[in-house]
Parts: structure tokens; sequence; C-alpha cells
């Protein structure tokens, strides 16, 4: 009788589940130089990024540091100087409904309601379903965000809040599998940001989309991500350091604020960012 060890069995399975998760998205020795009238200048330097499906990856760093020309190559707006980036193993050339980016400004198109925002988006990467399953997807959507009410009213008709959960849904009805978010609360007031950030919570987790996110506000890279990532500054800029962040979800404000670790983490970052980090200007 033949014995299987079914402890290691198990284990080899889990790395190897483990190792294709980490694989989802995967940057790799990402570089990206413009040239210009004084020679080449290099906005990001060998960066190397592995995330997994289904996570949440905040990216913090000073101004120029290339967050967003990093974040634009995984979209496809822009492509490495030297490198790859890769989703599911396919380098990322160009732009797809299997990515989709949200940006700080809304990009709305002014004169379409509400409801045409979204269901252009549905109509543009959904051809051949039928108008009715494209106006229930998008129906569908604006329900997520609270926004059915809103659903004729055109984007200046609307708050900044109203405007910035028209882009998440829009972005959430073509079903993509990384979510792209540019500094999206960046411009709203401290308590539309705060509901904005649980509605995303909310959402991230009913849908579990990987999510990439520009901050430049650790409070809410701590409150909203499985990781964060610290860039240095540029030019040149690299990923200077991880943090895990190690808090349980579903996740309350309060009580991750009334965790001394929540603090140790802060000041960690802020330390990174304002003292390791800190512009020259600073140092004067």
């Amino acid at each position: 009788m033949r014995t299987v060890n079914r402890t290691g069995t198990n284990t080899q399975i889990n790395q190897l589940q483990s190792q294709k998760a980490e694989d989802f998205l995967v940057i790799e020795g990402v570089s990206k130089i413009y040239p210009t009238p004084d020679g080449p200048y290099t906005v990001i330097d060998g960066v190397d990024l592995k995330v997994r499906e289904g996570e949440f990856v905040c990216i913090i760093g000073h101004s120029g540091c290339g967050k967003s020309t990093l974040l634009n190559m995984v979209s496809g707006f822009n492509t490495p100087t030297e490198g790859v980036v890769c989703l599911q193993n396919k380098p990322i050339t160009e732009p797809g409904p299997d990515r989709m980016m949200v940006f700080q400004n809304y990009c709305l198109l002014p004169w379409l309601s509400v409801f045409d925002n979204v269901y252009l988006a549905v109509d543009s990467v959904f051809p051949k379903k039928t108008r009715a399953e494209k106006r229930a997807i998008a129906r569908e959507h604006l329900a997520m965000v609270g926004l059915m009410e809103a659903a004729d009213k055109k984007p200046s008709q609307i708050s900044g809040g109203m405007k910035q959960r028209v882009a998440i849904a829009r972005a959430l009805s073509i079903r993509p599998q990384v979510l792209i978010l540019d500094e999206p609360f960046g411009a709203l007031d401290a308590i539309t940001k705060e509901e904005l950030q649980e509605e995303l919570l909310q959402i991230w987790r009913e849908h579990q989309v990987t999510v990439l996110m520009i901050t430049h506000d650790i409070d809410e890279a701590l409150f909203l991500s499985d990781r964060l990532v610290m860039m240095t500054n540029g030019p040149a800029a690299k990923i200077g350091e991880v943090l895990t962040i190690p808090f349980a979800r579903p996740r309350n404000r309060r009580r991750i604020m009334e965790n001394p670790e929540y603090y140790s983490l802060r000041n960690y970052a802020l330390d990174f960012l304002y003292r390791r980090c800190a512009h020259a200007e600073e140092y004067k």
C-alpha cells in the first residue's frame, strides 16, 4: 500500500497558488526616460513590484516621484523605456477594458447625463449586449454608488463627491480586473472623502477587484490598503519601502485609530516622506 504525503502535496499546491496570485500584476525592472535638450531625464528607475489578485495597494510619495507615470504604464497610456508591466503574464502595451482608471478631476462628459456617462462606457465595451442589458448594467452601478436619483442630471448639476461616484460607477461598470485610482479624493472635503473611502472599501469587498491607488494622505492609505508602497524622490525615483498594513478586514476607522500600531505605522511613513525622502528645500 502506497503512502502519500498529503501535507507535503498540499503545501506545494498552496505555494503554486500563492505564486500564481502574486504574479497577477507584475512590474519588473521598469524605468521611464524622456529625452530633453539637456539630455535624458529619468522619471522612475528600476521599479519592481508584484501585486496579488484582489489586493488593495496604495502608492505614496512626493510630487514628481513618478507615481502617475507608473500607473499610466499599468493602464497602458504610456509604455516603459526599460522593463515590462504584465497582467496575468501578458505584457501591457495599450489601454484595455481589463484596466480602468479614475482621475481626480472625474473626466465626465459635461454634455451627457450621469446615466449616459456610465452607459457610454458599457456600450463601448459590450457592443454585443442588447440595449436593455446595457441599460441594466448602467443602472446597477449607479445604484451601487447611490446615484439613481441623479441619473438624469448633468455633471454641472451635481457635487464633486457625486461626480467622483459617477466616475467610480463608470469604471466598475465595464467589469475591469484592475481599478486604477489617481488621487480620486484629493479635491474633496474631509467629510465627503471619508464617506467615499467607506463606499470604495465596500465596493472593493463585493467585487474583489485589484486596486492600485495614488494618494498623498497617509491616513487614507493606512485605512484602505493591504500594502503601502512608498516612493523615493524623483528624478530616477524608485520604490523605497513597502509597508504591509496589518489591520483585519472589514475595517472600522475608529478602532484602527485607537490601535497603537496605527500610530507606529503612521509615524514610520511620515519619517520616510519628510525626513529620509524630504525634498532638498525642506532641509533648509
